[in-house]
């Protein structure tokens, strides 16, 4: 197993105590399973050999989860591209915005320039300036960046703050270098752990969720692979049956019912009508939220290929029955780690070669897939948490999940 090791002593103590952490949250999601664990087989590509991301050859995941006290449910989630110097070595990279309401820092740099020269990192809204400052911490010490004076470090986020002290904004550098530095090439750890410690999704517990696909050996044998950090909400609907309107928990179900509901406003109960839209994000699944999806593949794509890939993200998450709603911001980075598609930043004329349009439709489908079932694996193995206030957020219900699948025919 590789790990990104900048030579950062001070953070030993730190990532040793994290870590230990980390094990014990580890512990508690393992009894909960995973999608393929129940029968429940979306598409019709194999995945990787680990079924995440880490698939990808080349790609490293690092997490940190902050669960302390009765009010702290948050973390941080690093993707690195590569193990090396990735300011010196960049590698080809897209972003797609699926619904804009967000904060994902460094994306306007991305689609102009069409590359990525830091680590992706996720976490919780407010958390992202402290997130970002670390990352240039980190970067600018690695060796060969003595001299380097801008730096384009890209944060992305969802909102944690029903779990989470949010205006706390807990996690600092300590946290961002401790997963940073844990980062490899193994399973990744899902449900309630990194940036998805205090999200939900669907009005169930959401939080890290991964997947990969290959694509046959005549279209090339390349890898996809697809993380998530889920905190969005709709109708769950899993391989085709209707999970969420079955456990009677899904966007808009009091409003087509024609029921009083509590809203978060002081005001007591309300009844929704279609002339009060304005109270529909206080109902029980609050399909406003966020949606971050990291995509890495080994085919050697440009920039150009690699936003038509984030974009299929998308199919992938509206087969999930999410209708992107105002409020939710829902993003898509997308990078390559083929040789051919890493960048020399000292380079001032490059050759490359690079798949055309006709080789794009299997990577397209692995794309899909991958992300639906990492949006799936995200729920399955997130556990019932406690936070802020006293609020509960439940786990989706493994059984009574499995008993509705069954009905719909949706699992082997």
């Amino acid at each position: 197993m590789r790990c990104a090791a900048p030579k950062l002593l001070s953070i030993m103590l730190a990532s040793v105590l994290i870590c230990g952490h980390a094990q014990a949250l580890a512990n508690d999601t393992n009894n909960r399973p995973r999608a393929r664990d129940i029968g429940l087989v979306s598409g019709v590509l194999s995945p990787g050999k680990l079924n995440a991301i880490t698939d990808v050859n080349g790609v490293l995941v690092g997490q940190t989860t902050l669960n302390k006290g009765e009010d702290i449910r948050t973390g941080v989630t690093a993707i690195l591209p590569h193990a090396g110097n990735l300011f010196k070595e960049k590698v080809a990279a897209a972003v797609h915005v699926g619904n804009g309401f967000g904060k994902l820092m460094g994306s306007t740099q991305i689609s102009e320039l069409g590359e990525i020269e830091t680590p992706i990192l996720l976490t919780g809204t407010l958390n992202v300036p402290r997130v970002a400052d670390a990352l240039l911490d980190w970067m600018l010490a690695l060796p060969g960046n003595e001299d380097v004076r801008s730096i384009n470090a890209v944060v992305g986020e969802t909102n944690d703050g029903r779990l989470n002290d949010l205006r706390g904004r807990h996690v600092g550098q300590e946290h961002v270098f401790a997963a940073l530095k844990s980062a490899s090439n193994g399973p990744v750890e899902e449900g309630a752990v990194g940036a998805g410690t205090g999200t939900e999704a669907f009005g169930f517990k959401g939080g890290i969720g991964t997947s990969s696909r290959v694509v046959p050996e005549s279209a090339g044998g390349y890898t996809v692979g697809v993380l998530v950090q889920t905190n969005f909400g709709g109708v769950l609907t899993m391989n085709g049956a209707p999970v969420g309107k079955e456990l009677g928990r899904y966007y808009l179900k009091e409003a087509l019912e024609g029921k009083k509901v509590s809203a978060n406003t002081g005001n007591g109960a309300l009844t929704l009508t279609k002339n009060d839209p304005i109270q529909l994000d206080h109902v029980s699944d609050r399909a406003d939220g966020s949606i971050m999806m990291i995509v890495a593949t080994d085919a050697p794509l440009g920039s150009r290929n690699l936003e038509r890939l984030a974009k299929r993200a998308m199919l992938g998450l509206a087969r999930t029955g999410s209708p992107a709603t105002n409020g939710s911001g829902d993003y898509v980075i997308a990078f390559s780690t083929a040789p051919e598609s890493r960048i020399n930043s000292s380079d001032a004329v490059r050759e490359t070669k690079v798949l055309g349009n006709n080789a794009m439709s299997p990577l397209f489908l692995a794309t899909v897939e991958a992300t639906e079932e990492a949006i799936y694996n995200s729920l399955l193995k997130a556990k019932t948490t406690t936070g802020r206030d006293g609020r509960v957020v439940e786990a989706l219900p493994i059984d009574k999940t499995v008993d509705i699948l069954k009905k719909y025919g949706a699992v082997k």
